[in-house]
């Protein structure tokens, strides 16, 4: 499959597994996973053709690692606003997690710290790089430096999904270290 096919498959997979699972004619368990045949099924019938080796090809190739597949399921691994319980248990952070974000959102992020929005979670990078590819998505990225030991020990809690993605429900403003 070729790069852009694969990302016009992965982006049309995010949309449905993560947000809007019904507009296809699906319904997603409790956790988030639906069987690959009942997919399969339904993104044919919305003329959006895919084998069951392609959509395995976009799981293993996918940058992010999005989607999991298991027992003949599929799901998305976060980033979900429809109601699903990812059945993650709560881990001990790194000392640091990082933000990749956008200037446009530091005023906000000052007076509010990091929401999850219309998400379930915050997402945090493990690590620099990771962040600025987030980052990047929107422009110019700007990279918070996240205090996790200290939000931790202040009973903050943290879940690391499938995909290495750190997941918390706020970033309280005084565990942000903004540049410059």
């Amino acid at each position: 499959m070729d790069e852009r096919r694969l990302v016009k498959v992965s982006k049309y997979l995010s949309r449905h597994l993560r947000h809007d699972p019904g507009r296809i004619g699906i319904e997603l368990d409790g956790q988030g996973w639906v069987e690959v045949d009942v997919l399969l099924k339904a993104l044919a019938r919305q003329n959006f053709r895919l084998s069951s080796e392609e959509l395995e090809e976009v799981v293993a190739r996918n940058d992010k690692q999005r989607f999991a597949l298991r027992d003949g399921r599929i799901r998305a691994n976060q980033g979900h606003t429809v109601e699903v319980d990812l059945d993650l248990d709560p881990s001990d952070p790194p000392p640091e997690l990082y933000h990749g974000t956008t200037g446009g959102f530091l005023d906000a992020i000052r007076d509010e710290g990091i929401k999850a929005m219309n998400r379930h979670h915050v997402h945090l990078s493990p690590d620099w790089d990771t962040a600025v590819k987030v980052g990047s998505r929107r422009g110019a990225p700007v990279i918070l430096v996240i205090d996790a030991a200290a939000m931790a020990e202040r009973g903050h809690l943290f879940y690391r999904s499938d995909n290495g993605v750190w997941l918390t429900e706020h970033v309280p403003a005084w565990a942000i270290a903004f540049p410059g």
